[in-house]
């Protein structure tokens, strides 16, 4: 169940992202040939409204082949008004653009849905206190509830981590014990910690673990946009400073996952309920949008700087440039892939 779970979470974002070039190609003017979701031999296809659809036999990604662009021969060019070559590059890079917004806004509905179901949040409920630690010297103990920081009132665990970490001097706590309020006051400890990309960070903090106890978020209509909006430009921001901590080497290697890591997560997000799936696919899909974006030849991003490239400098990049470079991005595209596999395997046997 989880497998076909992920099959379906990854060939629903991905054919939501070339749907938003097909939508913007056709509303160019550009004829689309084909739309595949998945790559090889055809297992299904049938032809509506002069495009062939079709269901390939790998499902690990997908493609809208227009008039005049292929990227497996980029020589190959065709100057009928309804071809993608005859199309300014203002108009290609809103074609190329259309894929990765797709996924944002897949990202956003996602968000959304969750928001009106009531997200699980966690609790400012304390499970254990590491002893000599602030909150051990101001007395706090397992079970007790944060109820607010310096008269801010706490509803969530991040709240009060975010108020913590960027606290200046003491801090005076109200805590919730055995149904009884008590006041408490300390003052944060730089320590050392690990951030979500496993760095190494030095941080405020005051000694306390979660109990993992969670509520569900109750919001209004404009709470709900707000919460959608929040969650993806996080996603997006974490992706982003994930990818260029990998290039620079703050995050090593072995972090990268691949396809196998994304199926067994939306598996795994499966056992733990629709919500989660919601909130795994939300990420797939701000993966899919950022990553796209890369400049990477092969990607939307690639022939987004080609355009770029052709609107600063008015005139195309020439035909060994063009052919060079693709290959180049095809060799990067396809050792990023290598790795994330080999990550995988790597993972799976321990």
């Amino acid at each position: 169940m989880g497998m076909l779970v992920s099959l379906l979470v990854l060939s629903a974002l991905i054919f939501f992202h070339e749907l938003g070039h097909y939508t913007a190609a056709r509303l160019m003017g550009v004829y689309v040939e084909v739309f595949s979701i998945g790559f090889g031999k055809k297992v299904y296809s049938f032809k509506k409204w002069g495009t062939e659809w079709a269901i390939a036999m790998i499902p690990l990604g997908g493609y809208v082949k227009m008039k005049g662009q292929d990227d497996s021969d980029p020589t190959k060019v065709s100057l009928d008004d309804d071809s993608y070559n005859t199309k300014t590059p203002a108009q290609r890079i809103f074609i190329l653009l259309a894929g990765p917004a797709a996924n944002f806004v897949v990202a956003f509905i996602l968000y959304f849905a969750i928001a009106l179901g009531g997200p699980n949040i966690l609790s400012p409920v304390i499970g254990n206190v590491l002893k000599d630690s602030p909150a051990f010297v101001a007395g706090l103990e397992t079970n007790d509830t944060i109820r607010s920081i310096n008269s801010i009132n706490i509803t969530t665990w991040k709240e009060m981590a975010e108020i913590i970490s960027s606290s200046e001097g003491s801090l005076n706590l109200e805590i919730e014990r055995a149904g009884f309020l008590e006041f408490k006051t300390l003052t944060p400890k730089i320590t050392q910690t690990t951030n979500m990309f496993n760095e190494t960070v030095q941080k405020k903090m005051i000694g306390i673990g979660a109990a993992g106890v969670s509520h569900k978020l109750e919001l209004g209509i404009g709470e709900t946009l707000s919460y959608a909006t929040e969650q993806t430009i996080f996603a997006s921001t974490m992706i982003f400073t994930g990818l260029q901590k990998l290039i620079v080497g703050d995050v090593p290697a072995k972090e990268l996952g691949g396809v196998i890591s994304i199926v067994k997560l939306t598996s795994d997000a499966t056992d733990a309920g629709w919500m989660s799936v919601l909130f795994f696919a939300a990420l797939i899909s701000v993966n899919l949008g950022v990553l796209n974006l890369l400049p990477i030849p092969a990607l939307d991003g690639g022939h987004i700087m080609f355009n770029l490239y052709e609107m600063i400098t008015r005139h195309a990049p020439s035909e060994a440039v063009l052919i060079k470079l693709t290959i180049a991005g095809w060799v990067v595209l396809f050792s990023l892939m290598g790795l994330g596999l080999y990550n995988d395997i790597s993972r799976l046997m321990g």
